[in-house]
């Protein structure tokens, strides 16, 4: 399907046939060369067109890495797209990215898994795409905290 039909949702209206939209056979020889020509530049644009896409996408695969976690894993949880509702009330500067660990649960189909996730995080589906989750290396000397500091009206904390 080209790219003009799959936006409009219908065939494009060249300049070789303004008359009818569909397919049409020309009979008059003298301008045969021409649609051959005509052709031949789609056909070439297609061809780089594709060019273009294979070499975007090797650029892309560079980056792109493929994750796949065991059940009993510990994962952490990326928080950034969900910090509107979470983290309300903090400086945008002091949010976290990851959250966690949590322990994973289940497999379901390629990119996705069910985490074991904690009641402040209730309002969260525990099925979660493999991009919101990074790997947890325990180290005894990393120590993390998902409390909530309290600040006093004097801008302490204990």
């Amino acid at each position: 399907m080209a790219p003009y039909e799959t936006f409009y949702g219908r065939k494009c209206r060249s300049p070789i046939h303004w008359d009818k939209i569909g397919e049409k056979k020309i009979l008059d020889p003298t301008t045969l060369p021409w649609i051959e020509e005509a052709f031949e530049k789609v056909k070439l644009i297609r061809q780089k067109i594709r060019t273009v896409q294979s070499r975007q996408k090797s650029y892309v695969d560079n980056w792109r890495k493929d994750l796949e976690f065991e059940i009993g894993d510990k994962v952490f949880l990326k928080i950034t797209p969900l910090k509107a509702s979470l983290m309300a009330g903090k400086g945008k500067k002091l949010q976290l990215k990851f959250v966690g660990p949590y322990k994973v649960i289940q497999r379901i189909g390629n990119m996705a898994y069910k985490l074991e996730l904690s009641l402040s995080l209730s309002r969260i589906h525990d099925v979660l795409h493999v991009s919101m989750l990074k790997k947890h290396y325990p180290d005894p000397f990393h120590v993390l905290r998902s409390e909530e500091v309290e600040i006093d009206e004097n801008l302490s904390y204990e």
